[in-house]
């Protein structure tokens, strides 16, 4: 019910511990994931929910969505180690499902940073380490004695760096600029005031001193054409030496030592076009770089973004959240991978990642899809988000993306957005398991004639087979209703399920009419579903004489 366009979207919104769900998606998405983006709960000695207990993982997870909090105090003597025994496994899953040319990025305060960086060391291979971003957060939480910290940090490990590198040989990463939009909004605002260019010129150094608009160091000047930078004509050893009038003072300008990079007729031509800054004082002339041409640049291990929390925007959404990781920068981030890709945050939160996945699609035209995994951690009670009727953080989550993805669509008119998800939610398996009763085994061979637990449905148990055959949670699947049993066709005939009672030979004939015509389907049936057990081995026979020899039952 809390899934939105779930026949059409390719994005999964999956509750449940992140352990489980990561050894879960091994088989179906090992090698296919780009980047994974995770904030996972920094080490704050408060809201240690993560108590792995590896004996039943699934009750321990049961039992943990109860409650809010388990405090990891400093006081503790495994208070590092209780937090990194958590992170490992994680990682390790996580690893298996990069692409071999896929990105992590993980954020992470000082408490852990360097810790971290050895796990990840060991995890993905030193080599393998990018770079480590500090993230200026103006943070006005002055929790320390000595100095107020005011960033964080994003380490980012590639799978493989030698595969990464070769794929942007050609084009490396590029970010937008910070801020651009205001940058200009600023210029904008100084020409209105009348400014002369110089003026205007002189308040942009000033400007620029400001780290949010760090990215316009140097495009201090103005013309009729925008903002921009000077650029060196020269640089070049066998150049062209032939000097050029310059248009203010009517003499001829210095040469660059080795020559001009352009022909003499290229050079009329820029001076033609007024792309040429000439001085009066006898410098050399140079290249006008206009900030329009040049909007992108390689990411910086510095990022000033706008700061300020996303609060305002998730309270327009009624999906209030503390300390929500920023818009402005997952979408930074993420922009510096293919458009065409799945991206994985298995610490959804407000699902921020989401969100900046939608957004970038709107503005660039990309398929980017999302998997946020998230533990239903019940909100505080005193909190916000429970006023608002949002009882675990799950809840807050989905309802972000549902009303983010309206907003986008809204405002952009583009209705061919996947703004929609499948939600998935962790349990334990569908089939029963063994567990014998010595004192009444005829008893219990009696109740495992049927298998499949009774609470469950037919799509419970469809989408863990999906799973165990290593197949993704967003494949098409059509639904064939055949004298009032369900046949399932998946992914046009390359897998075919019926989970039904009383199946016959009929059931079996009409499931060969959409078998794939490239391949023989994989066959699945229940494996108390058959009428009787000669039905069943004449359905073997039948399949294999149309060349089906993978048939299994659950």
């Amino acid at each position: 019910a809390s899934s939105k366009n779930w026949d059409t979207t390719e994005n999964l919104y999956i509750e449940g511990d992140n352990l489980e769900v990561l050894k879960l998606l091994q088989k179906s998405y090992f090698g296919k994931i780009k980047m994974i983006y995770i904030d996972p709960p920094y080490n704050t000695g408060k809201d240690f929910v993560y108590k792995d207990d590896f004996r039943d993982n699934i009750k321990n997870y049961k039992e943990i969505t109860q409650q809010t909090t388990k405090a990891n105090t400093e006081t503790s003597g495994r208070y590092h180690t209780d937090w990194l025994n958590m992170m490992y496994p994680r990682l390790k899953l996580a690893r298996n499902l990069l692409t071999d040319d896929g990105v992590i990025f993980i954020s992470i305060d000082d408490t852990e940073v360097a810790n971290l960086r050895k796990i990840l060391d060991e995890i993905f291979g030193e080599n393998n380490f990018i770079a480590s971003i500090t993230r200026n957060t103006n943070s006005s939480k002055n929790q320390s004695l000595f100095v107020s910290v005011s960033h964080d940090y994003c380490l980012i490990y590639a799978r493989d760096i030698s595969v990464l590198s070769t794929k942007h040989a050609e084009n490396k990463w590029s970010v937008p600029k910070n801020n651009i939009e205001e940058y200009k909004r600023k210029i904008e605002e100084l020409k209105n005031l009348g400014l002369s260019n110089e003026q205007i010129t002189e308040e942009l150094k000033q400007l620029t001193k400001y780290p949010r608009f760090i990215d316009f160091v140097n495009y201090w000047y103005v013309d009729e054409r925008g903002v921009y930078r000077k650029g060196d004509l020269g640089g070049v050893k066998n150049g062209n030496m032939t000097p050029i009038i310059n248009p203010l003072t009517g003499k001829e300008d210095p040469v660059p030592p080795g020559g001009f990079r352009y022909s003499p007729e290229k050079l009329n031509e820029l001076i033609k076009e007024n792309r040429i800054h000439f001085h009066t004082d006898g410098s050399l002339p140079t290249i006008k770089r206009y900030l329009d041409e040049n909007l992108a640049q390689r990411p910086k291990s510095i990022m000033s973004d706008d700061q300020r929390p996303d609060n305002a925007l998730l309270k327009e959404f009624n999906t209030p959240f503390d300390n929500p990781k920023q818009l402005a920068f997952m979408k930074r981030i993420l922009s510096v991978g293919d458009k065409d890709s799945i991206i994985l945050d298995f610490f959804s939160g407000s699902a921020t990642t989401a969100h900046a996945v939608m957004q970038l699609n709107a503005e660039d035209g990309g398929n980017r899809k999302f998997i946020m995994v998230q533990l239903p951690e019940k909100t505080d009670e005193k909190s916000e988000a429970y006023k608002a009727g949002y009882k675990n953080i799950c809840e807050i989550g989905k309802e972000r993306i549902r009303r983010a993805g309206e907003k986008i669509v809204q405002e952009t008119g583009k209705t061919d957005l996947d703004i929609g998800f499948k939600v998935f939610k962790l349990d334990s398996s569908n089939v029963k398991t063994w567990d014998p009763d010595f004192d009444n085994l005829e008893q219990t061979l009696f109740d495992l004639q049927d298998n499949i637990k009774e609470d469950r449905t037919k799509e419970d148990l469809l989408y863990e087979i999906l799973l165990k055959i290593g197949l993704p949670l967003t494949i098409p699947i059509e639904e064939i209703d055949y004298n009032g049993k369900t046949i399932y066709n998946v992914a046009y005939g390359s897998v075919l399920v019926c989970l039904e009672d009383d199946i016959d030979l009929d059931i079996v004939q009409e499931m060969l009419k959409y078998q794939s015509e490239h391949m023989p389907p994989k066959v699945i049936f229940k494996e108390s579903g058959f009428i009787s057990d000669a039905v069943k081995t004449n359905a073997i026979q039948t399949l294999k004489k149309h060349g089906i020899t993978d048939v299994r039952s659950v």
